[in-house]
């Protein structure tokens, strides 16, 4: 089965629509999160209709340099967040006091990034939270994920070697990219404090325990 078929089941109730990206590499979900792919989150965004931000927004600061930002008129954006485009940002979608949302994130519909949370070009899809004090580095985080209070998405290894993953059948895959954080799987839940390792793979419906730090394959 392909990686990403069996770590995203509830994807296939959402063939060609719009709301979530297109994930061109089946075998290496990852490949999105590469600024060379044709079809890296970046380059999707840059892609999207946009009317303009909706001006009831206030004491937030956006960064459209590096590309736009599209935020869907039902969106919650609190005071004091920083978004910084490209950057998507779906219906019904809260983002709270405080947080940091980086270049080449897509936050689907339904989602929670909390207080001082920071997103980095990473794939949210829809229902999914990062509550609470997370951090999210270069990830794919499936439906109906929550990260608990203080989990930590590391991307970068200590040694900066290009990062390599353990797939569902215990293969080693060298994903060539040397910023990669964590595939989660749908309906993971994570708890408190946890650190998840470059590379770190989380099968659906896992529940992880509190303070766990998480490397290669889990279920």
């Amino acid at each position: 089965m392909e990686l990403t078929t069996f770590l995203f089941p509830r994807m296939k109730n959402f063939v060609n629509n719009k709301r979530i990206p297109y994930l061109e590499h089946k075998d290496s979900p990852w490949s999105i999160l590469d600024d060379n792919n044709q079809y890296s989150l970046s380059k999707q965004i840059k892609q999207l209709d946009n009317n303009g931000i909706n001006s009831k927004y206030r004491n937030i600061s956006l960064d459209q340099t590096k590309g736009q930002i599209v935020i869907h008129s039902s969106a919650i954006i609190d005071d004091y967040v920083r978004i910084e485009g490209p950057a998507f940002i779906g219906k019904n979608t809260h983002i709270r006091h405080s947080a940091y949302i980086r270049s080449g994130t897509w936050i689907s519909d339904n989602c929670v990034i909390g207080h001082c949370s920071e997103v980095k070009n990473s794939l949210f899809l829809p229902d999914s939270k990062a509550p609470h004090f997370n951090y999210v580095g270069d990830s794919i985080l499936g439906f109906r994920v929550n990260l608990g209070a203080g989990t930590k998405i590391s991307n970068v290894r200590n040694d900066k070697r290009e990062i390599l993953i353990t797939n569902q059948y215990g293969n080693k895959i060298n994903t060539k990219l040397k910023k990669f954080g964590a595939l989660i799987g749908d309906c993971v839940e994570i708890g408190c404090n946890t650190v998840t390792n470059p590379g770190t793979i989380i099968s659906p419906k896992t529940s992880i325990i509190p303070n766990s730090t998480l490397k290669g394959w889990n279920e």
